[in-house]
């Protein structure tokens, strides 16, 4: 048997190896060609054209153009749009921190404390709002905050004042929040799946109360995911469109909305909404290649 292996082995040898490196670009361009190509005319070519109608300065009678092309974007620092900028970021920030605020109990609980054979379910009951239309979903709110809506009716039922939400920054955060919490929720629980319950136990083996704990041991093992799930709230609600234009109202303005208007509304001024355009696609940019320096980071113990 040690004989037979061993000529094997010789004529395995003798058989003339393919010139594989020759070759081994071909396979990853076969693999890539069809997102390639996908991403080349759906992405990279409409951000090429936005980038050029965003040079293309809307010129009107005795105007006086800027040589270098950039008019639209030194127009983006009037205080006006400035403010609708600030807004935008604003109500991003705010719902980025009460869907981490509202999102961490829940995914802890189903990942370290709800029994392994519910987990699935609950996870389900999170990702159920989702397969219902974002539309759908910013009405039944206008329903539940309008003056004579649920919520109104349930505190009048009550005894207590009413509130008027409908149309103001309250209505719009609920509304994105409440749109945006299962993300949160599943990036927290792929996270808290994977807590060294050891690190727990030798923390307070060592005098470290809950709060100590928390802080120190349970925070840096799931920074990873709540980096990534508060950059992909802020990413997704800095651009919602839905949301801020129903419940909000025109008090509300966006960057979204203000791209809206000069494209499609009354101004049609596609040069400054190429150049609002190309500022928030740097915003979120700059926020993804935060997410891909810290999301996989891997946290010091």
């Amino acid at each position: 048997m040690t004989t037979e292996i061993r000529d094997i082995a010789d004529n395995a040898a003798k058989i003339p190896k393919l010139n594989r490196p020759r070759f081994n670009f071909i396979q990853p361009l076969v693999l890539l060609a069809p997102s390639g190509v996908w991403l080349l005319l759906l992405l990279v070519l409409p951000t090429l054209i936005i980038f050029q109608l965003s040079l293309v300065p809307n010129i009107r009678p005795g105007d006086i153009v800027n040589p270098s092309g950039f008019d639209n974007y030194i127009r983006i620092i009037d205080p006006l749009y400035l403010q609708v900028i600030w807004r935008s970021l604003w109500l991003a920030l705010g719902t980025t921190t009460i869907c981490l605020i509202l999102a961490f109990p829940v995914a802890y609980w189903i990942a370290q404390i709800a029994p392994k054979r519910w987990r699935n379910l609950l996870l389900l009951g999170f990702v159920l709002p989702l397969w219902t239309s974002s539309l759908l979903r910013s009405y039944a709110w206008i329903t539940i905050l309008r003056p004579t809506g649920l919520l109104n009716s349930l505190l009048s039922s009550l005894g207590l004042p009413t509130v008027e939400l409908l149309n103001r920054t309250p209505a719009v955060l609920i509304g994105m929040s409440y749109s945006l919490l299962p993300y949160m929720v599943l990036i927290l629980y792929a996270s808290l799946e994977k807590l060294d319950k050891r690190l727990l136990e030798a923390a307070a083996d060592l005098g470290a109360n809950p709060i100590q704990t928390f802080w120190k041991v349970t925070v840096p093992q799931i920074s990873p995911g709540i980096t990534a799930g508060s950059l992909l709230v802020l990413i997704t609600a800095l651009g919602d469109f839905i949301d801020p234009e129903l419940l909000g109202g025109a008090s509300s303005m966006t960057a979204a909305r203000l791209v809206y208007n000069q494209f499609l509304g009354v101004t049609q001024n596609w040069g400054f909404g190429s150049a609002l355009s190309m500022t928030l696609i740097l915003a979120v940019s700059i926020a993804i290649a935060l997410l891909i320096k810290f999301g996989e980071a891997t946290p010091k113990q």
